[in-house]
């Protein structure tokens, strides 16, 4: 008998295909909500092996007497998400190839190996939500879907651009970096802060000012980036007295995590006019705070706000790469384990 391998969402085609090679294969097929606990819970007593994304909870109620798991393949604990003392007892096999380490002539991951695809793709969404921001393009896409006719040069949809505007990198991590380089490029004045300076020649590098004095940062720049990793300590680093300090023609841009930031303050400043349009990829409605993610009303009301789903490492090339880790991961152990 082969193995039963049930993934959790639909992936790119290459995982699917190498798990296989080796198993019977079933994925969850819908793309508009997660899989539910209990319907994890009824997958287990089905299935050898779980394909799990990183959103996705593992909880006790998968190891009760009927579960057949053996092996889940998973990107790495997460304690908000997984029941570590549950999957400790539960003798299941955690599976997890982990992440490539940089080559060293390389060590930010620029060339086309499969490190710092994700950060990649990410930092470029980054863009272009500040793109779609600048230009209002989103706005303008709906208008000319809704209209069908239009006034050549209109003033309606005027933007503010990029030439000779200011950003402001609020964290400069590997996203940031990616991110940097394009906006160079695109005539920007490049700020950020972090708690340690990068050196003068790491500045240089990557086209970047510093600034110590986050209010200053934010006070200055045309465009806000949120881009700090989220930890216990900075919930709601971002809240109603920094989207004050903002210009009223700044834009506030999210791809790091909604926790971070006073989403309630959000929601006021664009409705008052505080700020001028946001651009979100990320939400305080989403896992470990609740089980299906969502986008609050609010910003679905709104025209001048950008919003993606929490999706930045949405190429083939990057989701193909994490994909492919956590598949050779359940495929190593089903050659290790396996006994048909």
């Amino acid at each position: 008998m082969r193995p039963r391998i049930f993934v959790t969402q639909p992936i790119p085609q290459p995982a699917l295909d190498l798990m296989r090679d080796h198993g019977e294969v079933e994925v969850f097929p819908w793309t508009h909500r997660d899989i539910s606990l209990d319907e994890l819970a009824s997958v287990s007593t089905r299935s050898h092996y779980l394909f799990c994304m990183h959103e996705t909870p593992i909880r006790a109620s998968l190891f009760d007497s009927e579960s057949q798991l053996v092996g889940i393949g998973y990107s790495g604990p997460i304690p908000e998400l997984h029941d570590l003392d549950a999957i400790a007892a539960s003798g299941v096999r955690m599976l997890t190839a982990g992440r490539p380490s940089p080559p060293k002539d390389d060590p930010d991951g620029f060339t086309w190996d499969g490190y710092g695809l994700n950060p990649r793709a990410t930092g470029q969404l980054m863009v272009a939500l500040l793109l779609n921001c600048a230009y209002r393009v989103n706005e303008a896409d709906m208008f000319c879907r809704a209209n069908g006719f239009f006034q050549e040069m209109t003033m309606q949809f005027v933007g503010q651009g990029t030439t000779g505007k200011t950003v402001g990198l609020y964290g400069f991590g590997k996203v940031a970096k990616q991110a940097a380089r394009l906006l160079s490029a695109m005539d920007m004045e490049v700020l950020y802060t972090k708690r340690t300076r990068l050196t003068p020649a790491e500045e240089a590098k990557w086209g970047v000012q510093w600034i110590g004095d986050p209010d200053e940062l934010i006070s200055r720049s045309d465009y806000v980036c949120m881009l700090v990793n989220y930890t216990a300590d900075n919930v709601e680093l971002f809240g109603e007295r920094e989207f004050t300090l903002m210009k009223p023609t700044a834009y506030f841009i999210n791809v790091a995590r909604g926790r971070l930031v006073d989403e309630s303050a959000l929601i006021r400043a664009l409705q008052d006019g505080t700020i001028a349009g946001a651009g979100l990829e990320v939400f305080r409605t989403e896992p470990p705070v609740v089980h299906d993610a969502y986008v609050p009303a609010e910003f679905r009301k709104m025209d001048n706000v950008v919003l993606t789903p929490h999706n930045g490492g949405a190429t083939y090339a990057s989701r193909g790469a994490q994909t492919l880790h956590t598949a050779r991961a359940i495929v190593d152990d089903i050659k290790a384990n396996w006994k048909s």
